[in-house]
């Protein structure tokens, strides 16, 4: 079992900064890899980025490259997610996930434990 509990969302103006973080309990953080997701209202939950094992490889979804940067500690078994130049579109549930498989999986059905999630608002 892995218990994921996400923090650090809020309200921000467009262009503003905000970092998101997910603690980890459970098995051995540094054994899996993680994963950030976001859900706007009425809409699917869609990859954002992802982190392998050690924090050596990462990847982004298209609309996030070069505005967010994931990473991890293991030794607080952590994983952040730093968001720059927020933009409105960004507004959504944002959730942090365990993938106990193989690294690089960007589909919501591969990973195995969930966070409760934590609103980000991107005011205009």
């Amino acid at each position: 079992q892995v218990q994921l509990v996400e923090s650090g969302g809020g309200l921000v103006q467009a262009g503003g900064s905000l970092r998101l973080s997910c603690a980890a309990s459970g098995r051995t953080f540094s054994n899996y890899a993680m994963g950030w997701f976001r859900q706007a209202p009425g809409k699917e939950r869609l990859f954002v980025a992802g982190i392998n094992w050690s924090g050596g490889n990462t990847d982004y979804a298209d609309s996030v490259k070069g505005r967010f940067t994931i990473s991890r500690d293991n030794a607080k078994n952590t994983v952040y997610l730093q968001m720059d130049s927020l933009k409105p579109e960004d507004t959504a549930v944002y959730y942090c996930a365990a993938d106990l498989g193989d690294w690089g999986r960007t589909s919501s059905a591969a990973y195995d434990y969930w966070g409760q999630g934590t609103q980000v608002t991107v005011s205009s």
